[in-house]
């Protein structure tokens, strides 16, 4: 006996689902289109919302649609259904990034429907972490949630991490004579209660985080050279823990892998009680990003760079309203 189709009002709610996904400066690059027809949603790249600077063969565009998807295949499974999806569906589409279909239920993507309840918990954290080491199994659980969707997480050590926080240190001196780097800021970040009350994408001033006072943590600055009114300065931990996520390859599907990848470790983080942020500050320059590769197998494509430890919770930040990113089809 088949199942009845998702009822319009079902249908946003999954992409209100997937759009809790993080992107790049909070730039939310993505379009639905679902078909009535076929119970078929296409996840579709906006183009209007590309960093020609920071991002400019949409890597990192890549990535967020990547992350979108999981966030909709978590959502889908969490009702029931079986997300049957394809990556790159159309290759005379470049925009179509992939298809995702309704079929039979979701008796096999337990696992992925029960990370449900963290797509809405998960938010990024740029404050101070605790002094206190990820536990061993959990570790084991993040680099296995990353391997499902085809992806490599590592968590580099000894030297390789302080060259790790080298590179870091190296991309965020360049940024700041940048003048790229310092208009894209700009344009996707939101300095005072005013810019912010009126915008539904960017990063606000209240999900800045403190300034950095000391400490070793990978942290952006994303009030660039512009004074935030009443922000507070803090020590940030003298012992960072990252992860690396890499992928095989280098071309579009392996960044949506990653990007799905990436989700998955951020939404089983979360349930862990872990709190997390990103540093993309040495994969936006391509002499940086190689360098951050594992040092021991001398492949594979770093896509992202990760902090997790336990601390606050970050706030939530703004989200496109779901009509304008969710089109409905016969």
């Amino acid at each position: 006996m088949s199942r009845q189709a998702p009822s319009d009002e079902r249908v946003a709610v999954l992409v209100h689902d997937a759009v809790a996904a993080p992107s790049m400066h909070n730039a939310q690059p993505w379009l639905f289109r679902y078909f009535r027809h076929s119970r078929t949603f296409e996840i579709r790249a906006d183009f209007e919302r590309t960093m020609p600077h920071s991002d400019p063969d949409t890597r990192g565009l890549h990535i967020g649609c990547g992350a979108a998807l999981l966030n909709l295949r978590v959502a889908v499974a969490h009702e029931g259904w079986f997300p049957e999806t394809l990556l790159a569906p159309d290759p005379t589409d470049q925009a179509l990034l992939a298809s995702l279909r309704l079929i039979g239920s979701a008796t096999d993507e337990s696992a992925l429907g029960a990370l449900h309840p963290a797509i809405h918990q998960r938010h990024s954290s740029r404050y101070p972490f605790e002094e206190r080491e990820i536990p061993d199994a959990v570790r084991e659980a993040l680099t296995a949630a990353a391997r499902v969707e085809g992806a490599a997480l590592t968590f580099p050590t000894s030297w390789h991490q302080r060259e790790v926080l080298e590179l870091v240190q190296e991309a965020e001196a360049r940024g700041i004579t940048d003048l790229g780097s310092d208009q894209e800021l700009a344009r996707w970040t939101r300095i005072d209660a005013r810019s912010a009350g009126t915008a539904d994408d960017g990063v606000p001033y209240y999900a800045f985080g403190p300034r950095k006072r000391g400490g070793k943590a990978p942290m952006r600055d994303f009030a660039g050279p512009r004074r935030v009114a009443g922000r507070d300065a803090a020590d940030f931990e003298r012992t960072s823990q990252l992860a690396l996520v890499s992928t095989s390859h280098d071309d579009p599907e392996d960044w949506l892998r990653a990007g799905q990848a990436v989700e998955r470790v951020l939404l089983l983080a979360t349930l862990e009680g872990l709190s997390t942020s990103f540093a993309t500050q040495p994969l936006e320059w391509t002499d940086l990003r190689w360098p951050l590769r594992d040092p021991l197998s001398g492949t594979g494509y770093t896509q992202m760079l990760l902090r997790l430890g336990y601390g606050p919770t970050g706030p939530g930040t703004p989200r496109r309203p779901v009509p304008d990113v969710l089109d409905i089809q016969p």
